[in-house]
């Protein structure tokens, strides 16, 4: 049974102060009001507050610490970057990989994220990686050819028993950050064509197993219909995750 998961990807905002209220809310709350024990909620914060929220994580419970970036090296001469080893060494356990931002605003393509894919699985941590198409893409009826092309260039070289360690994340572009939310029946549609490439590449067991969730302006008004779809399995979101109680309501969505 694969797991359902909600990660909250706090981009460049709160000061540590905040972050550390906003982490306690999260936590409390969770623990008042959500039975599902199959749902993982993964917390990432920025950089200089990892240490600080993991240690208000509860322990051997639901969540776990994410990070939102690393270089592809293990070390080296490369200022102000920090490497998939040092993450680990503070205890994050998941960290997202080809978010639609670092792509556009970066330049990540798909050999070096298959490169920083690599980096991440060697130092046992849990990459969330990312997919999805531009508006024009989609007008142009080219989403399928577009999210294949990344998944094979950015993730299929893996072996099965690597693979079986990635979450796929699905985010349209369109959707992120513009108040547009892709229809259930849109994410539920590239969700199963993502599961079904999974299945041509390795085999139907490991498709089944793989988590693939929703990554386009989920909120709490939308994420129960979403997350009801067959093929999604939870959710990355972004602003919602920013306030304790529209993301305790997300987490509940299942």
């Amino acid at each position: 049974m694969r797991q359902h998961i909600v990660a909250g990807n706090w981009k460049m905002n709160t000061t540590l102060q905040d972050a550390q209220a906003l982490v306690s809310e999260i936590t409390n709350m969770v623990a008042d009001e959500v039975a599902d024990s199959n749902v993982q909620v993964v917390i990432c914060p920025p950089f200089p507050f990892l240490t600080s929220v993991g240690k208000l994580l509860p322990e051997g419970s639901r969540f776990h610490l994410g990070a939102q970036n690393y270089h592809h090296k293990e070390s080296g001469a490369y200022t102000g970057e920090v490497s998939a080893q040092m993450l680990h060494s503070v205890g994050v356990e998941y960290v997202i990989l080809g978010h639609s931002e670092r792509r556009e605003h970066f330049r990540e393509d798909d050999q070096l994220l298959s490169q920083k894919l690599n980096a991440a699985l060697a130092a046992d941590l849990k990459p969330i990686f990312c997919v999805g198409e531009s508006l024009e893409t989609r007008e142009a009826d080219e989403t399928f050819n577009f999210i294949g092309k990344q998944l094979q260039d950015g993730v299929f070289h893996l072996s099965q028993e690597d693979f079986a360690k990635v979450v796929i994340a699905y985010e349209p572009i369109w959707a992120i950050g513009t108040g547009k939310t892709a229809t259930s029946e849109q994410a539920q549609e590239v969700h199963a064509f993502i599961r079904e490439q999974i299945a041509k590449t390795y085999d139907a067991a490991t498709a089944e197993n793989t988590t693939i969730l929703y990554g386009g302006s989920a909120n709490a008004k939308n994420a129960k219909e979403l997350f009801s779809q067959p093929d999604v399995d939870g959710g990355l979101i972004g602003g919602a995750s920013l306030k304790s109680r529209d993301f305790t309501e997300i987490i509940k969505s299942f």
